[in-house]
């Protein structure tokens, strides 16, 4: 059974930093992009950041220069760090994997992660 397991939302002020991590257990042949989303109220889940297992990255142009999305390949890991961040950052937050799973052959299966809420006060 995989799991990913997030950690480090908060409630911080305007300016202020939050740094989330994803760590992915459970027996599996090896883990794809890694990626974080995120679900404002009423809105749609939206891709925040993604890294791929050699480290080329995407962010959406609202987080552009102030998060940063880094992963450790051995912990199977991804973190997420939030700079700078603005009341319209408000969401659950949510920890993606492509994960490769292998059955006598591989297939490549999405998991997600619980949510972790990620409040800023003006």
């Amino acid at each position: 059974q995989v799991q990913l397991v997030e950690s480090g939302g908060g409630l911080v002020q305007a300016g202020g930093s939050l740094r989330l991590s994803c760590a992915a257990s459970g027996s599996f042949f090896s883990i794809n992009t890694m990626g974080w989303y995120r679900q404002a109220p009423g809105k749609q889940r939206e891709l925040v950041a993604d890294i791929t297992t050699g480290g080329i990255t995407n962010y959406a142009d609202s987080v552009k220069g102030r998060f940063t999305i880094s992963r450790d390949n051995a912990k199977n890991t991804v973190y997420l760090q939030m700079n700078s961040l603005k009341p319209e950052d408000t969401a659950v937050y949510y920890c993606n994997a492509q994960i490769q799973i292998s059955t006598g052959f591989i297939r490549t299966y999405a998991y997600w992660g619980q949510g972790t809420q990620v409040t800023v006060s003006s």
